[in-house]
C-alpha cells in the first residue's frame, strides 16, 4: 500500500465519528471529538431545514430568532453544562433523554435534554408549504385510527387546545394505531416507549408574538400550512 492510499485511508477512518453523529443530526465540533483534544463530544444547535422566514405568515421570523435561537440554545447550551463530566457526556441524545426520565434528582438534566430533542423533532415536522393532502400507509392510518381525516384534526386541535401551560401535542403511533397525545414541559413520548410521528409546540413562546392568546389558530394554521407529512409518514414502523 503507497503513503498517499495509507493516509487516505486513514482520514477517512478518523471522519467516520462525524459522519455517524451527522446523521443523526446532531454535530459534534470536531475539536471536541475523544482522542483529539481530551475532551468529550458536545451538542451542537442543529441548522434548521429551512430559512428562518420561509415559514411566514404563519410563523415570523421574528418568532423563529428568538424560539430557535435563543429558547432552543439555551436548552442545547444548558444540557452542555449539566451533563459536564459525568456518563453522559459524549452519548447520543436520546439515550440521555431516555436513562434521564425516571431519574428524580437528574430533572434538570432530562428537561433540557427532552426539550432539545423536542425542538429539534418540532422544527422537523414543519416545512414551507406545509399541510398538503395525506396518501399511502399514513392516510390509511388516520382513517383507521380516526375516522377520517377531519377527525384527528378536531382531536389534535381538542389535546392542543386543552393542554394547561406549556406543553406538546403529538401524534404517536402505537403498534397499527395512530394515537394524539398531550405531554406537559418537557415531557416526550420518547420516554413513555411511544413512537412520535409529529409534534406541534404549544409552549407560549412557540406562537405568541404572532398569535397572542389565540392558540388555537396557531395549531389550526400548523394542520393546514405547515405540517410535514412526509417526515411523519418516514417515521411509520
Amino acid at each position: 500500500m503507497s503513503a498517499n492510499i495509507a493516509r487516505t485511508c486513514l482520514r477517512m477512518l478518523t471522519l467516520l465519528p462525524l459522519v455517524s453523529l451527522a446523521i443523526s443530526g446532531w454535530a459534534v465540533e470536531p475539536s471536541a471529538m475523544p482522542g483529539t483534544s481530551g475532551a468529550t463530544a458536545a451538542f451542537q444547535l442543529p441548522p434548521l431545514p429551512y430559512a428562518q422566514d420561509a415559514l411566514e405568515p404563519y410563523v415570523s421570523a421574528r418568532t423563529m430568532s428568538f424560539h430557535y435561537g435563543k429558547h432552543h440554545q439555551a436548552y442545547v447550551d444548558t444540557l452542555n453544562k449539566l451533563i459536564a463530566g459525568t456518563p453522559w457526556a459524549g452519548q447520543p441524545l436520546e439515550k440521555v433523554v431516555a436513562e434521564s426520565a425516571d431519574a428524580a434528582d437528574k430533572a434538570a438534566v432530562f428537561n433540557n435534554a427532552a426539550q432539545a430533542w423536542n425542538h429539534a423533532f418540532f422544527w422537523q415536522s414543519m416545512k414551507p408549504g406545509g399541510g398538503e393532502k395525506l396518501a399511502g400507509r399514513l392516510l390509511e392510518l388516520v382513517e383507521k385510527s380516526f375516522g377520517g381525516f377531519e377527525a384527528f384534526k378536531d382531536a389534535f386541535t381538542t389535546a392542543a387546545v386543552a393542554q394547561f401551560g406549556s406543553g406538546w401535542v403529538w401524534l404517536v403511533q402505537d403498534g397499527d394505531r395512530l394515537k394524539v397525545v398531550k405531554t406537559l414541559n418537557a415531557d416526550t413520548p420518547m420516554a413513555h416507549g411511544q413512537n412520535a410521528l409529529l409534534t406541534c409546540d404549544v409552549w407560549e413562546h412557540a406562537y405568541y408574538l404572532d398569535y397572542q392568546n389565540r392558540r388555537k389558530d396557531f395549531v389550526q394554521a400548523f394542520l393546514d400550512h405547515l405540517v410535514n407529512w412526509e417526515f411523519a409518514a418516514s417515521r411509520l414502523k
